[in-house]
């Protein structure tokens, strides 16, 4: 009886896992961000760039790079977010509006998304732009060794930007409100 419930508990393991793979993007190839190592400096950081197509987040000192990260992004990552649910992640010029660190991700930074003429687009369509797009850790009840598989190979937020826990803390102490982010394609 224990080895007919242990193997189902198996296959309905892998069936859950199968089903993740199925709603998240397979990465394209990733940056190398060892190639930026050599740049780091201590400044402080006043502005953030995310290159969605590389999968690549710099904090930066003007155009210096103070640190880089591989990055997950919505589960459709090709294009610029419009609507709630469509798990793109936004394209454009932003500010980090606030620090949560209550966040259902470990951690989390607040992107001010949408913009009022991204709010007066979607309305003229007749649907919500969305809101909630964060930089931000992983889900808090994630295991960590079967996510960090998965965070390295998939893109699997509902349009946030994601990086390891050991990340979103650095990123959480360097970071401050009312950063600019640039989040190109």
């Amino acid at each position: 009886m224990k080895k007919t419930i242990f193997g189902l508990c198996i296959v309905i393991g892998i069936i859950g896992i199968y089903g993740l793979f199925t709603l998240c993007s397979i990465k394209p190839y990733t940056e190398n961000i060892n190639t930026y190592t050599d740049k780091l400096t201590d400044l402080p950081v006043d502005n953030i760039l995310v290159q969605k197509s590389k999968r690549i987040m710099f904090l930066r000192h003007g155009d210096k790079v103070v640190r880089a990260y591989n990055i997950s992004l919505g589960k459709q990552p090709v294009g610029a977010k419009t609507r709630r649910g469509d798990n793109k992640t936004p394209e454009g010029k932003y500010r980090i509006v606030s620090h949560n660190p209550h966040s259902a991700y470990h951690l989390s930074l607040k992107i001010s998304y949408p913009t009022e003429k991204q709010k007066q687009q979607a309305q003229q369509n007749g649907y919500s732009a969305g809101n909630d797009i964060m930089i931000h850790g992983w889900p808090n009840r994630a295991p960590n060794l079967i996510f960090a598989e998965i965070h390295r190979k998939l893109d699997w937020t509902a349009g946030c930007i994601a990086v390891t826990d050991t990340e979103i803390e650095e990123i959480y102490e360097l970071v401050k409100d009312d950063t600019p982010i640039v989040i190109e394609p």
